[in-house]
């Protein structure tokens, strides 16, 4: 496939997951609630996370932003979602990973629709809103286990 219909492919999985994102909503069972925002782009978030057992048993997001923040956040709701703590966690280093531009094709996880977000690495300006969801999801991991 070449260069073009790749970024094509790309462009439609993140306008799909902003048209049409997944776990979209709140949690009214015990789940942490972390509201993070990006000031230089306006946008916010509010990540609802349920973890039982060290195992990530829900995820739900609320929030408003550009089509890369909102998207990312469906993208990660559903990639942690029954992963266990640790795996969440790798998956969100492996995420920083690749948008700090490193190489990440040797990894133990299948990205799935994640991989569409990697060309933000060219955009310095837009990494931060790539990464919202997955530093509010490192804060609710941390929030978690202190409880």
């Amino acid at each position: 496939m070449s260069f073009n219909n790749l970024d094509t492919l790309y462009r439609q999985v993140i306008m799909d997951h902003y048209k049409n994102p997944r776990n979209r909503g709140t949690l009214a069972d015990e789940s942490v609630t972390i509201d993070m925002n990006n000031p230089t782009c306006g946008d916010r978030i509010e990540l609802h996370l349920q973890v039982e057992d060290g195992t990530v048993k829900d995820a739900k997001f609320e929030g408003e932003g550009c089509s890369i923040s909102m998207s990312s956040a469906s993208m990660m709701t559903q990639a942690v979602k029954g992963k266990n703590v640790e795996d969440a966690l790798e998956m969100s280093s492996i995420f920083s990973k690749m948008m700090l531009g490193e190489d990440v094709e040797d990894v133990d996880f299948d990205l799935g629709d994640i991989e569409a977000l990697q060309g933000v690495s060219k955009f310095p300006a837009r990494i931060k809103c790539a990464t919202l969801a997955w530093k509010a999801m490192e804060k609710a991991v941390a929030a978690d286990e202190e409880e």
